[in-house]
């Protein structure tokens, strides 16, 4: 997989910058997009060869800046390989007390902005008739969870979506390869939504306790390297996608016991 071009959004923390450490540290020339353009300086400085990295700041909300964006992705190195989709904001609040002003947005991030992205990068994968697609989506892309509702839907939108992608452009040779991270220790749910659109700023335990950022980027690696189509990553709670799909009954019992916040 040396020397080829990963373009990565959400690069400036947690898995975003895990992965893109571990991808140049691979050879690769690597992307480096989100919207703080500090942060990925400090990525791109920090990584093993940072001149092999291309800062190129981008918000998932600003879609009409996308083609303009990417026609500059793919100038920075040629071409591109590789679109990890990692870019995203999670939720912390109940359904009964979220406005649908916080709903739409979590959507129009996590779920809009990717397909957006998605949809002005897909021209120069079919024009090489090579090209993959890494999407992180997240275990709660396979179930729903409490405090999760419009993450979750976003989730699940992106998996009947990219699906349907790996299935239109299967001739074009265009992998889409879905990643559902577990518990990772990373900001995440300090940066969740609360009710109020505001970040919860608060550290989850299970989040605390979860598997590092650098060896889930490891997973991350292999999986895109094997062209693999879905895979789950973390600790135990990745058994919940096999409950799910065998016995849902008991897992539903299991989720209303559990403290998930």
């Amino acid at each position: 997989m040396s020397k080829k071009v990963i373009w990565i959004t959400g690069a400036s923390s947690g898995i975003g910058e895990a992965s893109a450490y571990k991808f140049v540290k691979e050879g690769f020339q690597v992307i480096l997009s989100a919207r703080n353009l500090e942060a990925l300086e400090k990525v791109k400085s920090s990584s093993a060869n940072p001149q092999n990295c291309k800062v190129l700041p981008l918000d998932l909300i600003n879609q009409a800046s996308f083609e303009e964006k990417t026609k500059q992705a793919i100038a920075a190195f040629g071409h591109i390989d590789i679109m990890l989709h990692n870019g995203g904001i999670s939720q912390r609040s109940l359904i009964r007390e979220t406005p649908i002003e916080v709903d739409r947005k979590l959507m129009e991030v996590n779920f809009f902005g990717t397909v957006a992205l998605t949809k002005a990068l897909l021209p120069h994968f079919i024009a090489r008739k090579s090209g993959q697609f890494g999407v992180i989506s997240s275990l709660v892309g396979k179930f729903g969870s409490p405090y999760r509702s419009s993450y979750a839907a976003a989730k699940h939108a992106l998996h009947g979506f990219f699906e349907s992608l790996r299935l239109e452009h299967f001739e074009d040779n265009i992998a889409v390869t879905m990643i559902c991270p577990g518990f990772i220790k990373t900001d995440v749910s300090k940066n969740a939504l609360t009710a109020d659109g505001t970040p919860l700023n608060e550290m989850d335990k299970a989040q605390e306790n979860g598997m590092s950022a650098e060896d889930c980027a490891k997973d991350i690696f292999n999986a895109l390297k094997h062209k693999k189509e879905e895979v789950y990553i973390g600790g135990k709670e990745t058994l919940g996608i096999y409950l799910k799909r065998f016995v849902p009954t008991i897992f539903t019992q299991i989720l209303r016991k559990s403290e998930v916040r």
